[in-house]
């Protein structure tokens, strides 16, 4: 397979874009253990993630959100290799630099870092995020959307939305005025409540996400690991499959893979992994989400 996604739990996928490799958020907690969220808060883990940090293949780059301990935690920070760039907020950066990740780089909204030639390349640009409602937000730590592109020759081959912990906020607009033709939407979900306020999105925001941005596909990630998650996957799908936009959604069982087709392509069942769940959503076969 050329391009494709595999979910690890929690935010965590495996990117394979042609030989690139990337992984996004880091979070190899297991069952039962607690993810440390700040200012003395902490969420039990209720899942396993699909594969240990050991089991990784060689990396090419980590994208991280943002600095939480559901998405980057202890056994990340001490078992990756410290060598790999991690492409993040300015935040994380230096914390991330102060724990020995020398090639740790903090991208401002709408920076861009590359990897590769002109014979193929990969383009990872900050977009916004924002981990909560005005003033919410500045107690958590700041967060990036991430757009990547996979190009060959100079010509894009896929475009992903990857939309970090974030709620629904105008600023989010933008990326689809500058990025238009999002092929795959990868949602972090879960309607995260701390204090009994929404920080990431739920399932009527992000319906309204997926009508902002309009993606071909929509692959939701982060949404049950973790006690603090109260927007069931369910409510998505049935949220999705109520406006109209079902057929765009594909949900993947952890340790399973599919690959990633643009927006004229078909989703192809790849070689299933050890998930725990069930990967495809009721009513979507692999072939039958219709080109954009």
């Amino acid at each position: 397979m050329d391009t494709s996604l595999t979910f690890v739990g929690t935010a965590t996928v495996i990117l394979r874009l042609g030989r690139f490799r990337l992984l996004t958020d880091p979070n190899f907690l297991h069952r039962g253990q607690r993810a440390r969220l700040g200012w003395g808060l902490s969420s039990r883990r209720r899942t396993d993630p699909a594969l240990d940090i050991d089991q990784l293949p060689r990396l090419d780059a980590v994208v991280l959100s943002h600095l939480h301990g559901d998405h980057f935690d202890d056994v990340a920070r001490d078992g990756l290799d410290r060598s790999v760039p991690v492409l993040t907020t300015p935040h994380a950066r230096r914390r991330l630099r102060r724990w020995g990740f020398e090639a740790a780089t903090g991208l401002e909204t709408w920076d861009s870092w590359e990897l590769g030639d002109d014979e193929e390349r990969v383009r990872i640009t900050s977009v916004p995020a924002r981990h909560g409602p005005v003033g919410v937000h500045r107690l958590l730590p700041p967060v990036q959307g991430t757009v990547i592109d996979h190009e060959r020759r100079g010509r894009r081959v896929l475009r992903l939305y990857i939309t970090g912990d974030t709620v629904l906020v105008p600023e989010l607009r933008e990326i689809r005025d500058r990025f238009g033709d999002i092929d795959v939407m990868v949602a972090h979900l879960g309607g995260t409540r701390v204090g009994g306020v929404l920080v990431t999105l739920d399932a009527s925001q992000g319906s309204d996400l997926v009508e902002m941005v309009g993606p071909g596909r929509v692959v939701p990630v982060h949404f049950d690991d973790y006690d603090v998650f109260r927007s069931p996957l369910t409510h998505f799908l049935e949220e999705m499959r109520a406006r109209g936009m079902g057929d765009r959604v594909r949900v993947v069982g952890r340790g399973d893979t599919v690959e990633l087709p643009p927006s004229t392509g078909r989703w192809v069942a790849a070689s299933p992994g050890p998930g725990t769940g069930s990967a495809n959503a009721p009513g979507t076969p692999f072939d039958a989400l219709p080109p954009r």
